[in-house]
């Protein structure tokens, strides 16, 4: 095999959180070729040691083999799987300095757009960065082992022993059905060969109710030649975790590596669970969309009320409103509010959720959100105040530009993609808007992820 031992400078790290280098060879002419190289685990400045296979290609993937001159922000990483598992990158780098890479990220983007980089704030962080998921999505290797996918590499399982970015109580769990299917030597779901049983194990927890879900997502039923199997799990998990209160078995025979359900089977209590946010109670399903760090997203929807400074006198619009994680606590401060989104389960959801916590001055339309703004202006009128949480892919020009012409006093802007929030701000520019605040929370610590939250408010004529 064609490797070649290098040393490389780490001068930046890309998207993803690995460290960048470019190094110049020298071929037998004479000729210098700039060869770039991905390394995980490194960090801005460091010096290592590396061997690169195929080296005559432009852009490679190498492993760190040894640290020659190391990061001061550089620490040993607290989980024995972090070198190879995919589900942080950052462990081995000192919390501050995450949090202050961050808040750059953040400043970047807004100044790509000819915004005030000032007007970023420091990001906010945890006080303790660990066990803080309330959800995890497992995945079983073909041999019925349970882990999370390698680091690039979305073929290979790593087996897992504990996961520190997930709740305690959920790890041990998911420990115990991993035992399960060992025991009942079950076999996990062949990527390749599209066979086998067990492909999903998804965890969920309410820090504020304690209550649990695992759903467990397979190829077939759970009856036949599954029965006794299924009827030792449901044992398993009554008399070891009584806070689960939902333990769901889910048919799913798609090719698609998603965790979705063509028949969903309870095996032990219902098929939801209660969680609490801001005051209010929502209740869960397996496809839920549900901050996944509740003690951060608390602090997003206590900035983005702060922001909003809602009245009761006004009337508001929540787009992209999800299952009412915003529209419920706004709800209770403004005369009315409508909320827009795209998914229906998350509507129904949301309007259960406004009657279950007594909210009636609330109206959810499940449509797309360039369509659906048309349509609540029209019923609704112009809200002073408009909320918007978009996906990572931002809410686009065609979305921004009617929230432009509609002209609400006040906008607040939730963000999980500092980059789109960015060239989704400029487009309001030419309408009058100016940004007075961001503030960015740390919603993943050990991941390359940072969500904000903005304030923008219509110049006055």
């Amino acid at each position: 095999m064609n490797e070649k031992t290098m040393i490389a400078d780490i001068h930046r790290l890309d998207d993803k959180g690995s460290g960048q280098a470019v190094i110049w060879q020298e071929n037998e002419q004479g000729n210098r070729k700039k060869l770039k190289l991905t390394i995980p685990q490194t960090l801005p400045g460091e010096k290592v040691r590396v061997t690169v296979d195929r080296p005559d290609r432009r852009r490679r993937k190498a492993i760190p083999e040894e640290i020659l001159e190391a990061h001061s922000e550089r620490i040993v990483p607290l989980c024995p799987h972090f070198e190879k598992c995919g589900g942080c990158v950052w462990q081995h780098w000192q919390y501050e300095g995450q949090l202050k890479h961050k808040t750059n990220h953040v400043k970047q983007a807004i100044e790509s757009q000819g915004f005030d980089p000032n007007l970023v704030m420091d990001t906010i962080g945890m006080d303790e960065p660990w066990n803080y998921r309330n959800k995890m999505e497992f995945t079983f290797a073909a041999d019925g082992s349970l882990g999370l996918h390698e680091q690039g590499n979305f073929r290979k399982i790593i087996s897992l022993e504990t996961c520190l970015i997930a709740g305690k109580e959920m790890v041990e769990a998911a420990m115990e059905v991993a035992d399960w299917a060992k025991n009942q030597q079950l076999t996990g779901y062949n990527k390749d060969l599209h066979e086998g049983l067990l492909r999903h194990l998804m965890v969920r927890q309410s820090f504020a109710t304690g209550e649990m879900m695992l759903a467990l997502f397979a190829t077939e039923a759970p009856d036949a030649q599954y029965k006794k199997a299924a009827d030792d799990l449901v044992k398993r998990i009554e008399e070891k975790f009584p806070q689960v209160q939902s333990l769901l078995w889910l048919e799913n025979t798609a090719w698609a590596d998603r965790t979705q359900s063509e028949e969903t089977h309870i095996l032990s209590g219902r098929d939801f669970i209660y969680d609490e946010m801001s005051g209010y109670r929502f209740r869960l399903w397996f496809d839920t969309f549900f901050q996944t760090n509740p003690t951060q997203a608390q602090k997003l929807v206590d900035l983005a009320v702060e922001m909003g400074q809602p009245k009761k006198t006004e009337k508001m619009i929540d787009l992209f409103c999800g299952v009412g994680t915003f529209s419920l606590p706004f709800a209770s401060r403004v005369g009315k509010l409508a909320g827009i989104e795209i998914v229906e389960t998350s509507i129904e959801s949301a309007k259960r959720n406004a009657k279950d916590n007594g909210i009636d001055n609330t109206f959810f339309l499940a449509k797309d959100a360039r369509k659906g703004i048309d349509e609540v202006l029209e019923s609704f009128g112009v809200p002073e105040l408009l909320l918007l949480d978009p996906p990572r892919s931002g809410a686009g020009g065609k979305v921004m530009r009617k929230i432009g012409r509609a002209k609400p006093e006040r906008i607040v802007y939730v963000s999980c993609n500092p980059d789109t929030f960015a060239t989704d701000i400029k487009e309001l520019e030419s309408f009058g808007y100016t940004l007075k605040a961001v503030q960015p929370v740390d919603l993943f610590p050990h991941t390359v992820h940072v969500e904000c939250v903005a304030k923008l408010v219509l110049k006055k004529e």
